[in-house]
C-alpha cells in the first residue's frame, strides 16, 4: 500500500506540473485551478483467509469470464459482431509451467507491441473477473453474482460523453469502474461492488501506477453516501518470464446497498427502466464550516434504488442473450441511451451472431451460436450459449408477442448457481466445456478435417 500511494503521489505531482506549463503557455481558461484526482480511500489488501491459500482456475474458466466481459463492450467494427468471440484470441497466449502457474506462452510473447497492450488489457479484466467471482462468492454463498459491463448499466440513466444520444448534461468525468458485480437474490435489496482492473507486461512499479489509477476509477460511482461503497481493485501483472500474478485491494464500507422495501414484489424487477435522470455529480457533505459540495461522477441515492436495481438486471440479461447470439432480445432489453441499435442492424455474414446453435453439454440443454476457425492449422469449433431455461424468459419473439420475463430470468439464474461449475472436459462432446454460475457455457472442439473423395 505504501507503494501505491507512493505512484499516486508521484503522478499527482506530475499532473500538477502538467498543469502549470499549460498555465504558462496560456493553453488553460481563464479561472481554471489546480485539483488533485480523487481516489477510492480506506484501500487495504484482501485478507487471507478471503480466498484461502490459493485460487485454482483453468485457463478456460478465465477466457469464459472475458467473453461474458466483452459481450455488451460495442468493440466491433461489424455491427451485429460476436464481441464475445474476441476472447478467443487468447487461447493460446498463456501456458501452465511445471508448477501449474499460468505464463505468457511463447506465441504470447511474440505478439506485436501495439497488441500488448491491449492483450494485457483484456487478460487483466478477465483474470480480475474470474477472481472477483471467487470472492464474492464465498462471502455471499446464498447469493447470485452478476457481473455487468459499468457504462452500459450507467447510460440507463447518465449521458457519460457529448457522443451519448440524449439531450441530459453530460457527467463531465471520464474516471468510472470498468464493471459492476452485483450480488442479488430474487425479490431482495441487492449489493454492488464497483470493479476496477488493469492489466500490464511490465514490472512491479507499473503494477503500483495502475493500482493507484484504479482508485481514481473506482471512487467515480457511488452507491449511497459519500464514500460508503465498497470496492475491488486489480491489476495483472503478465511476465514474460515469471508467473502471471493478479495483485489485489479492496475498500469495505456500509454502502453499496439498493436497498428496495420488505414487501417489494419480485416482479416489480421487470418493470420499465425507462428515461430517469439521476442528478449528475456526488453529494460530499461539509465538515464544520466547510459547505456542501457536489464531487463530479454518478452517486445513486435512496430515490433512485430500485430503479438501479432494474437497470443492473436488464443489462445482466441483456449480456446473456448477445453471449447468446441474440440480437433482437438484446436489444428489446437495452434502452436507445445503451446502445440498443447496435444489436439490431443487419449483421455481416462473416463476422454477425446468429441465435441458432443447441448442444446437449454434459447432461445439460443450451442454446446459442457458434463460431468456426483455424487454429495451427486445425478447424475448431467453438460454443456459446445459455442453459435453455433460462434463456426462455429472456428471449423475445415479435411473430408471439414474447416479451422478457426478467423476475422469471432472476429466478431460474439463481436455481441454477448450486449445479457444478467449472471446466469439464465432455466426451460426447468431444471437448472442453466451462460452466458458469450464470448459467452460460464456453465450449471447444476440434472439427474432424474434410475427406476429399
Amino acid at each position: 500500500m505504501g507503494k501505491v500511494e507512493q505512484a499516486a503521489a508521484e503522478k499527482e505531482h506530475e499532473r500538477q506540473e502538467t498543469f502549470q506549463k499549460n498555465q504558462e503557455e496560456g493553453k488553460t481558461k481563464p479561472g481554471d485551478t489546480y485539483a488533485p484526482l480523487r481516489r477510492k480511500p480506506g484501500l487495504r489488501p484482501l485478507p487471507g483467509e478471503e480466498l484461502g491459500l490459493s485460487v485454482r482456475l483453468t485457463f478456460w474458466d478465465v477466457l469464459h469470464h472475458l467473453a461474458r466481459g466483452l459481450a455488451l463492450s460495442q468493440r466491433g467494427a461489424s455491427r451485429g459482431l460476436a464481441e464475445h468471440w474476441g476472447s478467443l484470441k487468447y487461447c493460446q497466449a498463456l501456458s501452465a509451467d511445471a508448477t501449474t502457474h499460468l505464463k505468457v506462452s511463447e506465441e504470447g510473447k511474440r505478439i506485436a507491441t501495439y497488441y500488448k497492450a491491449l492483450q494485457s488489457e483484456e487478460l487483466g479484466h478477465a483474470f480480475a473477473l474470474a477472481v472477483s467471482e471467487e470472492i464474492l462468492t464465498r462471502r455471499y454463498p446464498d447469493h447470485s453474482i452478476s457481473i455487468v459491463r459499468a457504462d452500459t448499466a450507467l447510460r440507463a440513466g447518465w449521458r457519460l460523453t457529448s457522443r451519448d444520444k440524449t439531450k441530459t448534461k453530460t457527467v463531465g468525468y471520464q474516471y468510472r469502474p470498468q464493471f459492476f458485480a452485483e450480488v442479488w437474490k430474487p425479490g431482495e435489496s441487492s449489493r454492488v461492488f464497483p470493479i476496477a482492473c488493469k492489466g500490464n507486461h511490465s514490472d512491479r512499479r507499473k503494477v503500483y501506477e495502475q493500482l493507484a489509477s484504479a482508485a481514481v476509477h473506482a471512487d467515480g460511482v457511488h452507491i449511497g453516501a459519500w464514500n460508503e461503497t465498497p470496492a475491488l481493485l486489480f491489476s495483472t501483472e503478465i511476465s514474460l518470464s515469471d508467473p502471471l500474478t493478479v495483485h489485489a485491494l479492496h475498500a469495505d464500507g456500509p454502502g453499496g446497498w439498493l436497498r428496495i422495501p420488505d414487501d417489494t414484489p419480485a416482479a416489480d424487477i421487470g418493470l420499465p427502466v425507462g428515461d430517469e435522470n439521476p442528478a449528475v455529480g456526488i453529494f460530499k457533505p461539509g465538515k464544520g464550516k466547510d459547505p456542501d459540495t457536489s464531487e463530479p461522477g454518478c452517486q445513486v441515492g435512496p430515490r433512485h434504488y430500485k430503479w438501479f436495481q432494474r437497470a443492473l438486471a436488464r443489462v445482466g440479461a441483456a449480456g446473456l442473450t448477445a453471449f447468446a447470439g441474440d440480437g433482437e432480445s438484446t436489444a428489446a432489453l437495452l434502452t436507445a441511451r445503451q446502445g440498443n441499435d447496435f444489436f439490431q442492424s443487419f449483421a455481416h455474414a462473416a463476422a454477425g451472431s446468429v441465435h441458432d446453435a443447441r448442444y446437449t453439454l454434459l447432461g445439460e440443454r443450451f442454446e446459442g451460436t457458434d463460431h468456426v476457425f483455424r487454429l495451427n492449422g486445425e478447424r475448431v469449433q467453438a460454443f456459446s450459449g445459455v442453459a435453455k431455461d433460462i434463456l426462455d424468459a429472456l428471449v423475445t419473439r415479435e411473430g408471439e408477442e414474447q416479451r422478457a420475463d426478467i423476475a422469471t430470468y432472476r429466478q431460474r439464474a439463481h436455481a441454477w448457481r448450486t449445479k457444478p461449475n467449472g471446466t469439464f472436459w465432455d466426451h460426447e462432446w468431444d471437448g472442453v466445456v466451462s460452466i458458469s454460475r450464470d448459467g452460460t457455457v464456453l465450449a471447444m472442439r476440434q472439427i474432424p478435417p474434410f475427406r476429399n473423395e
